[in-house]
């Protein structure tokens, strides 16, 4: 066996223990799947913008949890986390960057609505103010 090939092989070797541990929890959402599962009652809404952006327009229930507030791990302590969880911004970069959090939080099903609550109301769903 050539060096290269031995190093590739070692490589690999090093990576498959990795890839359970890599395992995505995370089920990325449409807003049809989202709108379906928040009326199941099947999830808590955790809602990452800011209070303001909030207020113009949320889902019905949904926790306000600003991403960007310097106590977001600690807020995350007040929503139950035996629940699944449906986690959205305005776009999905936000919501996004939340999620290792959310999962160093001790969330365990993690549902994410891609294209955020601009998806949300592009599709028609309803908004609350």
């Amino acid at each position: 066996m050539t060096v290269m090939k031995r190093l590739s092989f070692i490589a690999a070797l090093c990576v498959l223990p990795l890839t359970g541990l890599a395992e995505d929890k995370v089920k990325h959402v449409d807003a049809e799947k989202a709108a379906q599962l928040v009326a199941e009652g099947k999830v808590t809404v955790v809602d990452v913008r800011t209070e303001d952006e909030f207020k113009d327009g949320h889902i019905k229930g949904a926790a306000n949890v600003d991403l960007l507030s310097k106590d977001f791990v600690r807020k995350l302590e007040t929503v139950d986390k035996s629940k699944p969880v449906l986690v959205h911004c305005q776009a999905g970069g936000r919501s996004t960057r939340s999620l290792p959090k959310l999962e160093q939080a001790g969330f365990t099903e993690i549902y994410h609505l891609d294209g955020g609550m601009a998806d949300w109301v592009k599709a028609g769903k309803p908004v609350e103010k």
